[in-house]
């Protein structure tokens, strides 16, 4: 279990395979999915996540949430909304909401697809999420050229896997969209899923909430200088 795939190798569904691309990390094994994994790592150091991961998600999900006031909302599509878009910000720095939607349209057919069947027939879920994902390909690929020709610097997971001179993890453009979309993959229906069953039982157990809000506040109140 411990010789980096020398001996035991790991299976994922075929459609998985296929509709995440081929150089997703859960798809390379050995010295490759080493490498991919050293250049995944280095997007979520400790110090990372404390300078510009944690401050932006806090900032996202708060001007987010004010959508949700004084609305009758779908709490299971709304998470999953929240979820993907706040990664979506964080790793390529998708703001522009034509651009986003269209990516989470598309996205949410990819998902399907690697949950089917793998067979490649007209109106089938594979069919549909292989498309999907020729079309975020395409996104990926015009917003990676805009950030090489772009004197602009941005702090997002994209501009620090394009910054050959500081990563010494050099990765090509289809490795660095294909681990995009796995990111994106990975945190959406864990994230999602658990944020609608949360507000769920804190809806369903008032108390439970009372004591968390007690909590919070509590350490808020130490971190004040």
């Amino acid at each position: 279990l411990m010789n980096e795939s020398k001996g035991l190798v790991p299976g994922y569904p075929q459609s998985m395979l296929d509709i995440l691309g081929k150089c997703n990390i859960a798809a390379v094994h050995g010295s490759t999915h080493k490498y991919m994994r050293g250049a995944l790592l280095s997007l979520i150091s400790p110090t990372m996540i404390k300078a510009h991961i944690l401050p932006k998600i806090d900032h996202f999900m708060r001007s987010h949430l004010t959508n949700w006031h004084h609305h009758v909302i779908d709490i299971q599509e709304k998470t999953k909304e929240m979820a993907f878009m706040s990664s979506l910000k964080q790793i390529a720095g998708i703001e522009s909401s034509s651009i986003a939607q269209e990516f989470m349209h598309d996205f949410f057919k990819l998902v399907l697809g690697t949950l089917s069947l793998p067979i490649d027939l007209p109106g089938t879920n594979y069919r549909r999420g292989f498309q999907a994902r020729k079309n975020i390909v395409n996104i990926l690929r015009k917003l990676v050229e805009e950030r090489k020709a772009s004197k602009e610097t941005e702090v997002d997971m994209l501009s620090c896997l394009l910054k050959e001179e500081e990563n010494k993890y050099k990765l090509s453009d289809e490795e660095i969209i294909d681990l995009i979309i796995t990111l994106l993959y990975s945190g959406y229906e864990t994230v999602s899923t658990t944020s609608m069953m949360a507000v769920k039982y804190l809806h369903d157990h008032p108390h439970v909430l009372q004591e968390l809000r007690k909590e919070h506040l509590a350490i808020r109140a130490k971190k004040k200088p």
